[in-house]
């Protein structure tokens, strides 16, 4: 078995990859600076691993949770559009110099690979669908900027250094343990959170706008194939489902699921915020050999339930 670090492993993505290399037998160091991430999301791994608490920004502290890896799998970042408006140079600095910082670590360390989470943002509003890798970026926001730097340093790591780097375009990823509190937070848990507690959900925008949405567990698979695959260092894929479908018809969905009626607020679009995703993932499916094991109506059930539990831990815990 191999040992693996796993940044950002206090996050909703993160934990869930660590969860399952520490169920396959893994050796598992996670490191996280716990700023987005929480305690619960290390709470739920299921079994032993070891906890290095620091920040990506801090190459002394990446480079000791290097030390000794063989893999390691980069989820660190502050993925939010608006916060990158708001903060771009906060959002650069953990996004691309912090990525470095681990490239750098990685090299210095001797690790064989690094899975780099990167994002779809990096497609912008170009008017072509699918969205298929060699597309021409289109950065309309800092944090695509900087996401998408991120990705440039890890294709140039892997022609400059003995280091094998693999690059995973990330859609909209959506699962249990994604936090519906920030305020940043995704569109699936900010709806279901709002209808469980009886308040009405807000749509930006008319509804139409589509996105290519992906279960949790589909991206674990992702990033597992893409630590271990052989031939496919330097490349770039996407993680997505291959189907896009309508914020408004998604919400509509939920409403069906927890049987409640479908009553949005309409509101102004956000800034930044692009108009349709759809990603191709023939590339991801051959080179790879991925294919997303959870549909999306079963994905959402299964959010559901987790948030359902959630909820009710709450409440009695206040009685």
């Amino acid at each position: 078995m191999s040992k693996y670090l796993v940044t950002g492993a206090a996050g909703f993505i993160g934990s869930h990859i660590a969860s399952r290399l520490v169920l396959d037998g893994h050796e598992v160091r996670v490191f996280d600076n716990l700023s987005t991430g929480h305690q619960r999301n290390l709470d739920a791994i299921p079994g032993k691993f070891e906890f290095i608490e620091g920040d990506v920004r801090d190459r002394d502290a990446v480079l000791k949770a290097a030390t000794g890896c063989e893999v390691i799998i980069h989820q660190a970042a502050l993925a939010s559009v608006p916060l990158s408006i708001e903060k771009p140079d906060e959002v650069h600095d953990v996004c691309a110099t912090g990525t470095l910082n681990v490239l750098d670590a990685a090299r210095r360390a001797g690790v064989r690979r690094v899975v780099y989470a990167g994002s779809s943002s990096a497609y912008g509003d170009r008017p072509q669908m699918p969205k298929v890798e060699d597309h021409v970026p289109q950065t309309l926001s800092p944090y695509a900027a900087a996401k998408l730097a991120g990705e440039l340093y890890c294709e140039s790591f892997a022609h400059c250094y003995d280091l094998e780097t693999v690059r995973l375009r990330y859609f909209n990823v959506f699962g249990p343990r994604q936090d519906p509190n920030s305020p940043y937070s995704a569109v699936i848990p900010l709806f279901v959170t709002a209808l469980l507690d009886g308040r009405t959900p807000k749509i930006f925008g008319d509804g139409s706008q589509s996105r290519d949405f992906v279960y949790v567990g589909n991206v674990v698979q992702a990033n597992l194939l893409a630590a271990t695959v052989p031939g496919v260092s330097g490349n770039v894929y996407n993680v997505a489902s291959g189907e896009r479908i309508g914020v408004g018809e998604m919400l509509k969905q939920i409403c069906d699921l927890l049987d409640v009626r479908f009553a949005p607020d309409f509101v102004a679009p956000r800034n930044g915020d692009i108009l349709h995703s759809w990603a191709d993932i023939s590339a991801t499916t051959r080179d790879l050999g991925f294919h997303p094991e959870v549909s999306f109506r079963d994905g959402l059930r299964e959010t559901l339930h987790a948030y359902r539990d959630v909820l009710e831990e709450q409440k009695i815990s206040v009685r």
